[in-house]
């Protein structure tokens, strides 16, 4: 989406350009989670599919590692761009000049910093179909029968990466659902002080109603993290089977969901445009190839629109409520009796 609004030479805005970091990172974590999975780990582990060595574990260790703690960050700094922009009334020229340079180089700079320490110490290993932050336990070189010893990684690393991972997916899960209530308080706190004024023909309406769309969408999103993140906690203090298997499933889903609430917005102006449209066919409206229809034979693609136009609210971050004024003097309640 981003790709064409450049190929067509229109202007993004820095939540866009969060999204094309957080849609990098996902696909990352889903490439060497799920796609590769087995097939990096080093053969001799006996793991199904698996045909890898050693330096192929490192490798898929690192750059899971890498998504991993780069999605997290990035999905944080969605939060982070709508409260400025709602809460604190920032414009997205601000966010950019201020924020959004300093904000990538840290995120950037803090993941390959997180991932290439494991790398250093040797501490990419297999661990359950997968190369992870772990030790290679194996049998000892002296002559004690059943012994095992640690052949390669390093267990206060893993002590420290396992830590840190955990603070940090915790931290940004509260960052997250602060966020999110502090902007629903405050988008609700401007709906209540608005009734008490007549805005007539004023654009301070139809901000509001932009704001309550910015509140769903950042619902959805912090939703989307919840889904993909809480069956790991729960897996991790109850060890069970199922509840680990749960989580093995949904975690990778996390740049899928974003996407979903990403083109919502052009989803349901879609639905507008085209009544009795299934929330589904409009999906499949907007995210369709425009590839095909461009090279089918003439009539082929006639019924069709060429491009789905974005909804306005795909812009939804140059609107905030902070800095509004009210366009009339207040209702008095006794006037209109």
């Amino acid at each position: 989406d981003v790709a064409k609004k450049v190929r067509n030479g229109k202007e993004t805005d820095p939540y866009q350009r969060i999204m094309v970091g957080l849609s990098i990172f996902d696909v990352l974590v889903s490439l060497f989670f799920s796609f590769l999975g087995t097939w990096m780990v080093a053969k001799e582990t006996g793991w199904l599919w698996a045909v890898g060595n050693t330096s192929s574990c490192s490798a898929q260790g690192f750059f899971f590692s890498f998504g991993l703690f780069g999605e997290i960050l990035y999905q944080a700094a969605i939060s982070f761009n709508i409260l400025l922009l709602i809460v604190f009334g920032w414009k997205q020229e601000t966010f950019s000049k201020k924020v959004e340079k300093p904000m990538h180089f840290i995120i950037i700079a803090f993941v390959l910093v997180f991932a290439i320490i494991p790398l250093v110490y040797e501490t990419y290993n297999p661990e359950c179909g997968i190369c992870n932050t772990t030790v290679l336990w194996g049998k000892c070189s002296t002559n004690d029968e059943g012994k095992l010893c640690i052949v390669r990684g390093n267990e206060q690393v893993v002590t420290v990466i396992r830590l840190i991972a955990f603070a940090l997916i915790l931290i940004v899960l509260i960052f997250c659902t602060v966020v999110m209530v502090w902007v629903y308080l405050h988008v609700r706190r401007q709906e209540m002080r608005n009734r008490c004024y007549n805005f007539g023909g004023s654009n301070n309406a139809d901000n509001h109603r932009e704001s309550r769309r910015i509140r769903k969408i950042l619902f959805l999103y912090t939703l989307s993290l919840y889904f993909s993140y809480v069956p790991g906690f729960f897996a991790v203090f109850v060890g069970d089977p199922i509840s680990q298997s749960i989580s093995d499933t949904v975690f990778p889903l996390l740049g899928f969901w974003n996407m979903l609430v990403y083109f919502l917005p052009n989803c349901l102006k879609y639905q507008r445009d085209h009544p009795g449209t299934w929330l589904v066919t409009a999906y499949c409206q907007v995210l369709r190839p425009q590839a095909p229809c461009a090279w089918s034979p003439s009539g082929m693609c006639a019924d069709q629109k060429e491009e789905v136009e974005d909804a306005p609210e795909m812009n939804f971050a140059k609107f905030n409520t902070t800095n509004e004024q009210p366009a009339t003097d207040p209702v008095d309640p006794a006037n209109n009796r």
